[in-house]
């Protein structure tokens, strides 16, 4: 059974005050991108902040050779290019630096474990012998297999004298099918309360702040519901494109690596109904209901409100750009999307013929994650002709990323002799409201697997309840192998995207 003592037991709905035990962080995979880009300058912020325990280490295993100085001086050169922090002159960054140590070895030999044990009982040892340890899989989803039987061969997995977790990068497998085996797979070496499935979403102020924005505040909840909301308006878009990723892109999709993960956690945050408490297996119950509820997705609802595309050659910000089937490594025959919508629908009561749109895409205009809830219109009779016409609804937007806060659209009367009504808007930043920028979303995340509190991370069955959403959609696709609608970029998706809202004469939220 996993030790919890290290949870603090100070809550007041939120944990306020948060020190982790002593402890080791393993990086599978160390000398990738994950690494230098966000786990290093994540684990330096944390540092900078005082919130890493005082005993810490990190061992960077991966296959190439390297020395743990070189290993250093790469990660010292990433710092400098992607930490918030200024680097030069920092009287911290040797000292944070030492606690990194580079263990080389092929994941898929159980020799490179042992000899892995042997080096963390080491450390352990000139540590006061505390044997906490979080191993953090930042390897490609093929490797998972064998690090995790590998960890249970070596007693890796379990020890005496201290806690041991897991953390496992997204995807959690790549269908139902998949899923269930990463699961069970994983279930046979690790116990579920060891295990943490990360999405860096999750991580971000405004997903956290859903919770809070809803329970915390009395004049929201009581119209969280169908009686008042006409329809939601989940947004992922990305202006880029694969980034020279295109092999690895064209074997996952838009579906697969946003919608699976990202806007289904969106989702089910916000209809969750209330938890009993605020902890993690509360919040995680109430998610799953939510998906549970997701009406099951027929061929023929997917023909009608499920819509793909692919990015066509065009421009954006000035600049000439290929099209998906010209990157390099995509099939001139592809029918992979990178562009998804569809309609969902919750059946429960709060939920009821309320429904949520969901779109994500490449080479879209801009780069923006938001939740839009439109409310359903006031009668607007007795305005009459000042009106001018029909009023806009009104809308909250919950936006999750670049700027980080909360929008409301409202409806007032135009200064001056006349009556015209014009929507005006109330925004809040966390940047402006609060005097800083809000941390980057692995900070929380590495922080609070340290601590143990597994909220913002993944359950097994909430990974299982969405594929079994999403694989209809998946064979759907194979079994139809037509030519995939074409959007241009720079514009918000293709013509079928449209259509799905504007044949309920409803149209998506301008950005």
């Amino acid at each position: 059974m996993e030790d919890k003592s290290n949870e603090n037991p100070l809550r007041q709905g939120m944990r306020l005050i948060r020190t982790p035990q002593p402890c080791t962080l393993i990086i599978f995979g160390a000398t990738g991108d994950l690494t230098r880009r966000k786990l290093i300058p994540s684990l330096f912020s944390l540092y900078n902040q005082s919130l890493l325990p005082q005993n810490f280490n990190i061992i960077a295993f991966a296959r190439r050779p390297k020395t743990t100085e070189e290993f250093r001086r790469d990660m010292a050169d990433g710092l400098k290019e992607f930490s918030e922090f200024q680097i030069d002159k920092n009287p911290g960054l040797d000292r944070f630096l030492s606690l990194i140590h580079y263990h080389r070895g092929d994941f898929t030999q159980i020799e490179t474990h042992e000899k892995l044990k042997k080096f963390l009982q080491k450390l352990e040892d000139k540590k006061d012998g505390q044997r906490n340890r979080l191993h953090y899989l930042a390897t490609p989803p093929s490797q998972y297999d064998s690090i995790i039987k590998n960890l249970g061969t070596a007693q890796l997995a379990r020890n005496e004298n201290g806690w041991t977790r897991i953390i496992i990068e997204k995807p959690f497998g790549r269908d139902l099918q998949s899923a269930l085996e990463l699961n069970k797979i994983t279930g046979d070496v690790f116990t579920e309360d060891q295990i943490y499935r990360i999405d860096h979403y999750l991580g971000k102020e405004t997903v956290q702040n859903i919770l809070v924005f809803r329970f915390a505040n009395g004049i929201f909840e009581p119209i969280w519901n169908r009686r008042y909301i006409d329809h939601v308006q989940i947004t992922v878009a990305e202006n880029i494109g694969v980034e020279g990723r295109g092999r690895f892109f064209e074997e996952t999709g838009i579906l697969r690596d946003i919608v699976q993960n990202h806007m289904l956690q969106l989702l089910s945050l916000f209809a969750m109904e209330p938890p009993s408490a605020f902890d993690a297996n509360a919040v995680r119950d109430e998610k799953v209901k939510v998906l549970k509820a997701i009406s099951p997705l027929s061929r023929q609802y997917i023909k009608n409100n499920v819509v793909r595309g692919q990015y066509a050659a065009g421009s954006l910000m000035a600049k000439s750009l290929s099209g998906y089937l010209q990157e390099e490594g995509i099939p001139d025959n592809s029918i992979t999307e990178t562009y998804v919508a569809m309609k969902l629908f919750i059946d429960n009561w709060r939920w009821a013929s309320v429904p949520f749109y969901l779109r994500a895409g490449k080479r879209l205009p801009k780069r923006v994650t938001e939740i839009a809830i439109y409310f359903k219109d006031a009668p607007l009779q007795i305005f009459g002709d000042v009106t001018e016409g029909e009023i806009p609804a009104n809308v909250l937007t919950l936006k999750i990323q670049p700027d980080e806060g909360i929008s409301l659209k409202f409806d007032s009367k135009v200064p001056g002799p006349g009556g015209n009504i014009r929507p005006v808007n109330m925004d809040f930043r966390y940047g402006t409201s609060f005097g800083e920028s809000p941390p980057d979303a692995y900070e929380r995340l590495l922080l609070d697997a340290m601590i143990g509190d597994s909220t913002l991370f993944t359950r097994s069955d909430e990974n299982e309840k969405a594929w079994e959403l999403l694989t209809p959609i998946l064979h759907y696709w194979q079994n139809n192998k037509n030519r995939v609608p074409q959007y241009n970029i720079g514009s918000w998706g293709p013509k079928e995207a449209d259509d799905l809202l504007n044949k309920e004469n409803r149209a998506w939220r301008r950005l």
